[in-house]
């Protein structure tokens, strides 16, 4: 596994794909599959069974996830797309936006 600069409740652009433009919060990250969930990008439909959760069943649309090399993260302070670094400040490692250098 290799270490990922984007996490859960980050603000993200998607820079390569169908849905290149597309801005959206990240629902969670797959550590594993190198993947994203953002919420409003990527929505499939899913055939479900009827069942006790859901009775009547029927086509239910959700977000799939998108390999995080298409993703890019957003600077707060620039509101653009921006990479991201790592240093240590005192005995915390922290990320930082390499546009803006603040701490994210």
């Amino acid at each position: 596994m290799m270490k990922l600069k984007i996490k859960s409740g980050d603000i993200v652009k998607v820079i390569a794909g169908n849905h290149k433009g597309a801005q959206g919060k990240v629902l969670g990250v797959d550590r594993e599959k190198n993947r994203a969930i953002i919420e409003g990008v990527n929505m499939v439909s899913k055939h479900t069974k009827p069942s006790a959760t859901s009775p009547q069943g029927g086509i239910v649309k959700k977000e799939a996830s998108i390999h995080v090399s298409n993703l890019s993260l957003i600077d707060a302070k620039t509101k653009t797309a921006t990479k991201v670094g790592f240093r240590m400040e005192g005995d915390s490692k922290v990320r930082f936006s390499k546009k803006s250098n603040q701490v994210i």
